[in-house]
């Protein structure tokens, strides 16, 4: 059992990774640090938790822990790390975009890998030091990936993508409350969002100067989930488009590909993605739907996890949907 150590705790990844990790058959947790909540039980912050375990939030870290989790906000990691020395044999998986970016993939001599398994699988097994993709990244990038190694991203690529509010975090804002999303749709950040760097940076190391995407990220008036439909021009058959992304995730242990139109519900609550196709007049729709919080977040880091440490892949992750 490797002894693993939760870096803010008490928001909605952090909360996840709890719940997956005291199922995990080859890992413990050995802390759980919140500034805000230390000396109070874990089920304080997830009541879900209430009499599953007993473990409190610390303001001590274990600076020796074999894996550490950061579940901070944007900007927070590398703060964090600058105040506080792991031993070299910690592993790090940062949740936040603080390392995402080529760009920032090294820090205090930290090289930090993209997390994204389907397409850097190798690397990650290899890896020390991970930064988990985003959640719209994810989805995105799950739909397009297959596209882009074929070469076939050719031309402007439209997406759209709803996600819940647990998206936004665990604190409270004006678009976020239950009076404004309940029964409420909008879009957001249109065609600026933040993890479009990310997706491009993946696109490109499969094809050289892709399409621009152009994304427009809408809030949901649900809680968690991500549904993304993205299309561009296509100018092969459907069965052609089915061969291409099937043979992509012939490996994927999350990753489905289904000739059944997909729905949210389908993958809410598990680290599974589901990938369906349609055509129509030269045009090849691409739908993704994926969790926000696991296979975009929390699920992806235990997958990410699993591979660095040898563990079986899915160890931790048979999760079961709730479809109705």
């Amino acid at each position: 059992m490797i002894k693993v150590g939760i870096i803010g705790g008490s928001g909605y990844t952090g909360g996840e990774l709890i719940r997956i990790l005291l199922n995990h058959p080859n890992a413990e947790i050995d802390f759980v640090f919140s500034t805000t909540r230390a000396g109070k039980q874990v089920s304080s912050a997830h009541a879900d938790l209430t009499g599953l375990t007993n473990l409190e939030f610390t303001e001590n870290v274990n600076l020796t822990v074999d894996l550490v989790f950061l579940c901070l906000g944007h900007g927070n990691s590398t703060n964090f790390l600058n105040d506080h020395s792991f031993s070299n044999n910690t592993k790090i998986i940062d949740l936040s975009n603080d390392f995402r970016l080529n760009d920032d993939a090294v820090f205090q001599g930290k090289e930090f890998i993209y997390g994204l398994p389907e397409l850097f699988k190798s690397k990650i097994q290899k890896a020390q030091y991970i930064a988990n993709p985003g959640c719209f990244a994810s989805a995105i990038q799950l739909a397009l990936l297959p596209m882009a190694k074929a070469g076939l991203l050719n031309e402007d690529i439209h997406v759209n993508a709803v996600t819940g509010s647990t998206g936004a975090g665990v604190s409270p804002s004006g678009t976020t409350h239950f009076s404004w999303r309940n029964n409420n749709v909008s879009w957001y950040k249109p065609f600026t969002h933040q993890h479009l760097g990310e997706i491009n940076e993946s696109l490109t190391s499969l094809q050289e100067n892709p399409g621009k995407i152009m994304f427009l990220p809408i809030r949901g008036n649900f809680s968690r989930g991500i549904l993304a439909t993205a299309y561009t021009t296509f100018k092969g058959s459907l069965e052609d488009a089915f061969s291409l992304f099937q043979d992509f995730y012939k490996e994927a242990k999350f990753t489905h590909v289904t000739k059944e139109p997909i729905h949210l519900k389908q993958v809410v609550n598990t680290n599974q993605c589901h990938i369906h196709l349609h055509e129509h007049e030269n045009t090849l729709l691409v739908t993704s739907a994926v969790d926000n919080l696991l296979k975009g977040a929390s699920g992806q880091a235990i997958q990410n996890m699993n591979l660095m440490l040898g563990f079986e892949e899915t160890a931790g992750l048979n999760l079961k949907a709730g479809v109705f």
